[in-house]
């Protein structure tokens, strides 16, 4: 089993910035590759960054040059450093992971952005 604790949601107004974390534990040797979601009231669960284990990165083209995926391997965690955020942007906002053919969510943390 894995764990996944999200936090660092809340409300920002637009062109602000916020910074989720993504601390993982449970059965995992070492932080393998993480990835954010978010769905917005009414829409789809949407992919938005990923990393490898090996630090490759990969954004959806609404978040690209504004949002940076990052990992902490000693501290098993991975981040989303949010900027020039947008109306649109708001969002519950999920951390991901597949181990052993298992995917994992954590449960969740808001992100409001207000015009």
């Amino acid at each position: 089993q894995v764990q996944l604790v999200e936090s660092g949601g809340g409300l920002v107004q637009a062109g602000g910035s916020l910074r989720l974390s993504c601390a993982a534990s449970g059965s995992i040797f070492r932080l393998p590759s993480m990835a954010w979601y978010r769905q917005a009231p009414g829409k789809q669960r949407e992919l938005v960054a990923t990393i490898t284990n090996g630090g490759n990165t990969n954004y959806a083209d609404s978040v690209k040059g504004r949002f940076t995926i990052s990992r902490d391997n000693v501290k098993n965690t991975v981040f989303l450093q949010m900027t020039s955020l947008k109306p649109e942007d708001t969002a519950v906002y999920y951390c991901n992971t597949v181990v052993h053919w298992n995917e994992y969510w954590g449960q969740g943390t808001q992100v409001t952005v207000s015009s």
